[in-house]
């Protein structure tokens, strides 16, 4: 991304922070001062990007969104580097790819949007994905894939009641858990389908039989019970959020 260099650089820099301050989306004067001093459009595809300061990461990834035909700006803020990129033709999906493979940023992508003006929501929107995400290992989210955990994270104790409603003693047993807790997510995300989830394992069908078995005396819901069908995937969800709370001891931000 495009980083200012000299004193020439100082309104460009500064019409930039006042987009993703949110001021520009209802002084249209503004908008046009900053899209002309940024050489984009008022009126394109946009998303933000805010990025994790990883030491692991390259410190301009720029030229390698530039070779890929996306135009971007980015700048150091609170403790973060909050970018907006210019998407191309096929939307977010190859900056995402980029991020995550090419660049092993930890970073968070807001929803697109139509107008350079709307960077300071984008902005707010961007930041929530990231907040779901561990630190240092490169991954990257796009503000819609990551609904139900942007929920979560945002509601600590109601996260901390849906792991233990729904999966009680499961996450506690010891030499059980990795087992158990692999199995429920292969068989939920095969349809929960023994015979899918066994071939995904490498395990005979009765061995996934007997371990959501296990699972369903434990947390006390039959595997075809609403309950189950909604709640587990759910307390999936919640359980690394509720792990890294207790690790860290600071809520769920994962900065």
């Amino acid at each position: 991304m495009v980083e200012p260099e000299s004193r020439q650089d100082t309104r460009r820099v500064a019409l930039f922070d006042v987009l993703l301050d949110g001021r520009a989306a209802d002084d249209p004067a503004v908008a046009a001062a900053a899209s002309a001093a940024l050489g984009v459009p008022l009126q394109g595809r946009y998303t933000v990007v805010v990025v994790a300061q990883d030491p692991a990461a390259p410190p301009n990834p720029g030229p390698v969104l530039e070779a890929r035909g996306m135009w971007s700006f980015r700048r150091p803020r609170a403790g973060r580097y909050a970018g907006i990129v210019r998407l191309p033709r096929e939307g977010s999906g190859p900056l995402l790819d980029l991020l995550r493979h090419d660049m092993g940023a930890t970073a968070g992508l807001s929803p697109e949007s139509d107008r350079l003006d709307r960077a300071g929501r984008a902005l707010r929107l961007a930041e929530q994905p990231l907040r779901t995400l561990p630190a240092g290992r490169g991954e990257a989210a796009a503000f819609d894939d990551r609904l139900t955990g942007i929920l979560l994270v945002g509601r600590p104790d109601t996260a901390e009641r849906i792991v233990a409603v729904h999966l009680g003693p499961v996450p506690a047993t010891g030499a059980e858990r990795e087992v158990l807790l692999g199995t429920l997510r292969v068989w939920l995300d095969n349809g929960c389908s023994a015979a899918r989830a066994a071939e995904a394992l490498y395990c005979h069908r009765n061995t996934v039989l007997n371990r959501i078995a296990r699972i369903c005396e434990l947390t006390g819901f039959p595997p075809e019970s609403a309950a189950a069908r909604l709640g587990w995937p759910l307390a999936l969800r919640a359980l690394p959020l509720v792990k890294a709370a207790e690790t860290s001891g600071a809520g769920f931000a994962n900065d």
